[in-house]
């Protein structure tokens, strides 16, 4: 094989994250075109590639990075740590906090799964002499809140895989250091109380909960419906497209599903290596929140004011779809667009989700088209017929007066009629006149 042909194979590993599954950790599985050769992106493989992420062409950032950057946003990966060994990930690094305990390090800055690497070089990965992967606001600082060691069989038996008490913790820890983005790349999460109220608070300290919205090849079912915290109000719930931009049924659908991003084919950082193509099968959501997550970075910076509600209704209404005022259960209002998103003028007409800035419930969603009822009040041309009925009859009796006039005038003019006498006096006078 030539060097040319070696450098244009990847490795692709379908990296997903569920709660309720006891997924293998990550490990390159399959090679799609163009990025690092075969093997390379494991730990201990420092190798880079000069191409950029895919998804790039997708997301057109330098468009965004005109308006904004990330720069002064903190977005917090919750998640299986973040490895600031990594080159792309040692600049970006603002901190971070352990919360699973298995003797790692406290703050959080290790990661023995790969998953919040993944996650956190897709968000903001700095520029590395050699690489084209740059993360997607990366001027952004990432906070890193470690929640699970892993969702192999022994974290799992130890208590160190994920739970539903630590994500609630983790959202709240980062909520409270102040992060703006929340990034939870993960589904397949029990409906809980607890888990709610951390979302709810976190919303209400102005950061947003971007999460993901499931991969149905690592879900516990493979049924459509809501996946937590995605489904929870106060988050946006993310599902992955394809290569193309298309639905896939990767993903999990179902009515908690709000905006789609790129997750297949991810280029971006790995533990203990440089860089790293994952899903190059199998498209994955835990990628598409990043970018969704990242996306929202940009958009906060460029909105500071408009908080979590607004950031999330510009990506939404923002959002490529074929039809502007509808959603549905694959892509939700469609594929984010951080440019429109960031330079979108929200206004009472704006077409799609219900906005936060204006009441719409008018025009931001098509009204139900109504059934015509044929006895609803009498019919047009009944009235015309009627009015046409009377406007002859006021024609008739006005003309009937007219020559009524007439008749009187004429008999006016004309001389009145001799008498009897008058015949008579003038026959005699013709005689008369006659005779002489």
């Amino acid at each position: 094989m030539t060097p040319r042909r070696l450098a244009a194979l990847t490795v692709a590993a379908g990296i997903a994250c569920g709660i309720a599954t006891a997924a293998a950790p990550a490990t390159p599985l399959v090679s799609a075109p163009s990025a690092v050769a075969a093997g390379e992106c494991e730990p201990g493989n420092v190798n880079y590639t000069a191409q950029t992420p895919p998804a790039f062409a997708m997301l057109q950032p330098d468009l965004a990075w005109g308006r904004a950057t990330g720069e002064g946003i903190l977005v917090a990966v919750v998640d299986s740590g973040i490895d600031a060994g990594n080159a792309h990930l040692a600049p970006v690094v603002a901190g971070g906090v352990d919360l699973v305990g298995d003797g790692e390090r406290a703050d959080g800055l290790s990661d023995l799964d790969g998953h919040g690497t993944a996650i956190a070089g897709i968000i903001a990965a700095a520029e590395v002499p050699g690489s084209g992967v740059r993360g997607l606001a990366p001027d952004a600082q990432l906070f890193s809140v470690r929640v699970f060691r892993g969702r192999d069989d022994d974290s799992i038996k130890a208590g160190f895989g994920p739970t539903v008490d630590r994500l609630a913790a983790g959202i709240r820890v980062a909520a409270d250091r102040g992060a703006q983005i929340i990034n939870v790349s993960l589904s397949d999460v029990p409906d809980s109380g607890a888990l709610h109220d951390a979302v709810a608070y976190a919303h209400d300290r102005g950061s947003l909960v971007v999460a993901s919205a499931g991969n149905r090849t690592t879900s516990a079912s493979a049924e459509d419906g809501p996946r937590y915290p995605a489904a929870y109000s106060e988050a946006l719930a993310v599902a992955t497209s394809d290569a193309s931009g298309q639905a896939t049924d990767a993903s999990v659908h179902g009515p908690h599903v709000e905006v789609a991003a790129p997750g297949q084919n991810v280029l971006t950082s790995a533990t203990g290596a440089g860089d790293c193509m994952y899903a190059g099968d199998t498209p994955s959501s835990s990628f598409a929140t990043a970018y969704a997550s990242a996306a929202a970075a940009l958009v906060a910076q460029a909105h500071p004011g408009d908080g979590p509600d607004g950031w999330q209704y510009r990506l939404m209404a923002s959002a490529t779809r074929a039809d502007l005022d509808r959603r549905d259960d694959a892509l939700g209002w469609g594929v984010v667009q951080p440019y429109d998103a960031i330079s979108l003028l929200p206004a009472a007409d704006t077409r799609g989700p219900e906005s936060p800035f204006f009441d719409t419930s008018e025009s931001a969603v098509r009204p139900a088209s109504t059934a015509v009822e044929p006895d609803h009040g009498p019919s047009p041309f009944e009235a015309t017929r009627d009015a046409l009925l009377v406007t002859a009859i006021l024609a008739v009796a006005a003309l009937g007066t007219l020559g009524a006039v007439l008749v009187l005038r004429r008999r006016r003019a004309e001389p009145a009629a001799p008498t009897l006498a008058d015949v008579r006096g003038g026959l005699l006078t013709r005689e008369v006149d006659t005779e002489l």
